[in-house]
């Protein structure tokens, strides 16, 4: 074992290591030791149950050897933060934030140093493959489900948590919680934040977010059937997802007087649509006020920019109104009644000669 290639040895989801003699067998082996609860959810320690006549020091030094090079390879983003180099202060602190909340931090809890911030700084995050959501700050390539199964197994490990843990499928966008009973912090650091009665996969809630503040427009935003699609949720499922983050859904009154609006002087579109099978408009929602309605904060994505108020509008060109206002001189108007050559006497009097 001593000699064992690191193939040979094998993790599995219940903390247990196993030894397997032959390097092409796909069999776990015999259990030798397992994981137990460490210093930090990073960093458990190695308990030998089996030495199989090796000497225990010898195995210990060869197993954490083996365990230090799997952690670096199935959370490679996440364990290189550990070393920040010459980074500045910034940079430092939320990479070790991320490290320490395994790959996932509210973006909240870290917008004074996000504020601190220069170019450099945000082109060295993200080299370090971390993303400033508007909402979470995330390293995206630990969604992949080796990832996400060996953080649920050390964060139970850590919290004193049944192992193996329940986690999502394999690849799966969603799977709904129970969210009286489902431990929040649990699913957050696997990657999968719980919002309504849905844990969902941090890559496409990131998408859903971004795109709920660039389309919104006046503090007002329309959900959307893709939305729906990246989370594999039903409608109401979506409703209950966006309403958990704190946007206010808009009672169907008022949805149905803002789409009218929306609609105002596309009536050749609107008939054309009844002609065609078109999903019907889903309803809209208040934005949640907060650092991410601000712009220019340093999200990932720019946010959508509002027009100045005494631009022309889409509806106005197309109805070939103009700016009342805009480029007009001063007129002058004259009381003086313009001349008319047939009204002079002289010229009716050449009339009757002729």
């Amino acid at each position: 074992m001593l000699d064992a290639k690191d193939t040979q040895f094998r993790l599995a989801e219940d903390g247990v290591i196993s030894f397997q003699v032959l390097d092409s067998n796909p069999l776990p082996g015999e259990p030798i030791a397992k994981l137990v609860k460490g210093g930090s959810p990073l960093m458990p320690e190695i308990k030998i149950t089996d030495a199989k006549g090796v000497d225990e020091a010898a195995l210990q030094t060869r197993l954490q050897s083996w365990f230090d090079a799997h952690l670096k390879t199935v959370l490679e983003p996440l364990m290189a933060l550990r070393d920040a180099g010459e980074a500045k202060e910034p940079v430092r602190d939320i990479s070790q934030r991320v490290y320490d909340a395994m790959g996932i931090v509210p973006r909240e809890s870290l917008e004074e140093t996000i504020a601190k911030l220069d170019e450099e700084d945000r082109k060295e995050l993200r080299a370090r493959k971390i993303r400033l959501g508007p909402i979470l700050v995330f390293i995206p390539a630990l969604n992949k489900p080796a990832a996400v199964r060996l953080r649920a197994l050390l964060w139970s490990l850590y919290h004193d948590a049944p192992v193996p843990a329940n986690v999502p499928n394999d690849g799966i966008v969603s799977c709904v919680v129970d969210p009286n009973a489902a431990n929040k912090d649990f699913y957050q650091s696997i990657g999968y934040p719980v919002f309504a009665d849905r844990a969902i996969r941090i890559d496409m809630l990131d998408r859903v977010i971004c795109a709920v503040y660039d389309g919104a427009d006046k503090g007002k935003f329309q959900a959307q059937h893709q939305m729906a699609e990246w989370l594999g949720s039903t409608i109401d499922g979506l409703y209950g997802v966006l309403e958990a983050m704190g946007h206010n859904r808009i009672s169907e009154d008022q949805n149905v007087r803002i789409s009218d609006d929306q609609n105002l002087g596309n009536t050749e579109e609107t008939e054309q649509e009844e002609k065609t099978d078109v999903k019907p408009d889903l309803a809209w929602f208040y934005l949640k006020r907060g650092k991410a309605f601000e712009q220019g904060k340093g999200a990932s994505k720019p946010f959508k920019k509002q027009k100045p108020a005494d631009n022309k509008s889409k509806n106005d060109k197309k109805k070939g109104k103009r700016n009342k206002d805009a480029n007009r001189s001063p007129r002058v108007m004259s009381a003086e009644a313009k001349a008319n050559p047939e009204d002079n006497p002289f010229a009716v009097l050449e009339q009757l000669k002729k």
